[in-house]
């Protein structure tokens, strides 16, 4: 599929300069009361830009979306670890819930969002002016785009700049999530028969069809109620309100659209939990929506959400390693227990020639028969999901090549941390932070917290920055827990309990575990389909919604340095960046 990508770096080059000198750190009011576009400009470049937005940052590095919906959650966390990853405290910022106006990753991801947003009307005047023969679908997908852009903006910050689309020389508005959701709905419902089905006229997972709007239909619906009641102190949201077409509830709209996806027979669970993840991922069954990502067709493409977790001293190759970044809160680490023989927590690797990577000690030696794509150099592979305990893999030589056997292999060695080096790399589940209140390790102490291997860290080209996994948006595996949730939320936990089976024996062991299925859990309660959700949906930037539904997002995380918090911390401020220079914007309550 991705050798029909539309879209490449070729395309990407020739948009008008009027879009392109917009920048990602500024928002002035010119930005949406001005002529977008070039009346000039390619529509396919202007609608590719429009697209590659989500993959500048905002669905692939870890201070993207991630930052913001994962490292605010129960899920993930970045300490500052000795003299790394301080960062004028944004990243602590984050994780203990004492972000403001000011923080950069907050700023910069309203300013992509809004970036986002631009191309979006760029895309749609430009394809509006044009007489192209896919006038029709292109304007349809710009739509479609400029309403997903706008709803990260609804769930994120409540606010979203808008204009309107049949009058560009309007004057620039802002949508508030709780008076405006209604009609992000209607909107997006309304263009579902412009727009394609997913595999027809040349798109694919990288395009936002008909089944991409239901994806964002069912999250819609499923967040509607929040957004109506953001503050409501005790978390009672009214999921079951009745929808606005007056066509059963919430949770009714949500089960509709879910089961379109779940009963259109071109998904399918892959068996393979980490399929989803890997850098073949462009065969998976599972994905809808996704970030496509090729070296060859995007400039730019990221592998951070693999690279940034990795240690230093874990490399795949002689010249790639990751960074001892990111790590999994003990909370949710906790969550796992009575099911660490889950699939999705882990999977071991297999070389060509039968060798297991075990990561146990028992390793002596794998082939170095892999090589890493565009490279010639062996590819070291990790294996996948949660890691903890002492780690193991090869070692660099001074040389700059890996410690190799006399016979060709690739030497498996218990490994140390690189800016620790009498610390052994022994991924501790506990963080025991000195001062529970702060996210800070010393230097001693970097091996803190398990690490989440869960997308591929595939070495593409030689270079950490670039990757060929496709970056998940919409997946059948979240499309099933969020129609489970729905169903439980309208009191049929019998047909949640389904779904939730479904997904977890639809996933098997690798075969050194003897390809078993995972099991079935006999009893569904609130409790146990929250845990549910993470174990399906971690590292997927999905959990911070999922814990203010259920009323989990103000709790402390006493563990890993998060205290109780205030209901207003459950959207972000609007930086102060952008409310000197922009009168249409208003702080958000509580900053």
């Amino acid at each position: 599929m991705k050798k029909n990508i539309l879209f490449r770096i070729g395309s990407l080059v020739t948009i008008g300069a009027s879009l392109l000198a917009v920048s990602c750190t500024d928002l002035e009011e010119s930005v949406l009361d001005e002529n977008l576009g070039s009346s000039e400009a390619d529509p396919a470049s202007a609608l590719a830009s429009a697209y590659s937005r989500l993959g500048s940052n905002l669905f692939t590095g870890t201070g993207g979306l991630f930052a913001l919906q994962e490292i605010s959650s129960d899920v993930a966390i970045l300490p500052t670890r000795g003299s790394d990853w301080g960062d004028a405290g944004r990243w602590r910022g984050i994780a203990e819930f004492t972000w403001g106006p000011d923080n950069s990753i907050v700023s910069g991801n309203f300013n992509d969002l809004t970036n986002g947003i631009t191309r979006a009307y760029t895309a749609i005047e430009t394809i509006g002016k044009s007489d192209i023969s896919v006038k029709e679908q292109y304007l349809a997908e710009s739509k479609g785009l400029l309403y997903f852009y706008i709803a990260q903006m609804f769930d994120l910050y409540g606010q979203a700049p808008y204009k309107d689309i049949n009058d560009m020389t309007a004057p620039m508005q802002v949508l508030l999530a709780e008076k405006h959701i209604d009609q992000l709905i209607v909107d997006v419902e309304g263009l579902l028969p412009q727009l394609p089905d997913l595999g027809s006229q040349q798109t694919h997972a990288g395009r936002f069809t008909k089944q991409a709007a239901y994806g964002l239909l069912a999250e819609l619906y499923m967040n509607r109620a929040v957004y109506k009641d953001r503050y409501n102190a005790s978390s009672s949201f009214n999921f079951t309100e009745v929808a606005m077409d007056g066509s059963g509830s919430n949770m009714d709209k949500v089960i509709f659209y879910a089961s379109k996806l779940i009963d259109d027979g071109r998904f399918q669970l892959e068996s393979n939990y980490f399929h989803n993840f890997a850098i073949d991922n462009s065969s998976s069954q599972e994905l809808i929506f996704a970030v496509v990502q090729h070296v060859s067709d995007i400039k730019g493409s990221s592998n951070d959400l693999a690279y940034n977790t990795m240690e230093r001293n874990q490399r795949v190759t002689a010249k790639n390693r990751g960074t001892n970044a990111s790590a999994i809160r003990p909370e949710f680490f906790s969550s796992w227990e009575n099911n660490f023989d889950d699939p999705r927590f882990q999977r071991k690797y297999q070389y060509e020639d039968g060798t297991w990577f075990k990561n146990d000690g028992t390793d002596v030696s794998v082939p170095a028969s892999s090589i890493a794509p565009g490279t010639s150099q062996p590819w070291f592979h990790f294996n996948r999901g949660i890691q903890f305990g002492q780690q193991h893999g090869p070692v660099l030589l001074s040389s700059g090549v890996f410690d190799m056997t006399a016979d060709g292999r690739i030497k498996v060695h218990p490994l140390v941390m690189e800016k620790s080096t009498t610390t052994p790399m022994n991924f501790t589940p506990e963080m025991n932070f000195d001062d529970p209140t702060q996210a800070i390790f010393k230097q001693d102490q970097i091996n803190g917290g398990a690490r989440c291997f869960k997308f591929e860290f595939d070495a593409s080209n030689g270079d950490n920055g670039s990757s060929a996994v496709d970056i998940p948006i919409y997946r059948l595996g979240g499309i099933y827990m969020l129609r489970a949730e729905a169903y439980f939320r309208k009191g049929d936990s019998g047909l949640a309990l389904q779904d939730i089976n479904m997904v977890r024996t639809s996933r098997t062991h690798d075969s050194f575990s003897g390809s078993v299925a995972g099991k079935a859990i006999s009893g569904l309660d609130k409790e146990v389909l929250f845990k549910e959700l993470g174990y399906e949906m971690y590292w997927e930037s999905k959990r911070r919604p999922q814990m203010v539904r259920f009323g989990k997002f103000d709790l402390p995380l006493a563990r890993s340095a998060k205290p109780q918090s205030d209901p207003f911390r459950r959207v972000f401020p609007i930086p102060q960046t952008i409310l000197d220079i922009d009168t249409h914007f208003n702080q958000n309550f509580g900053y």
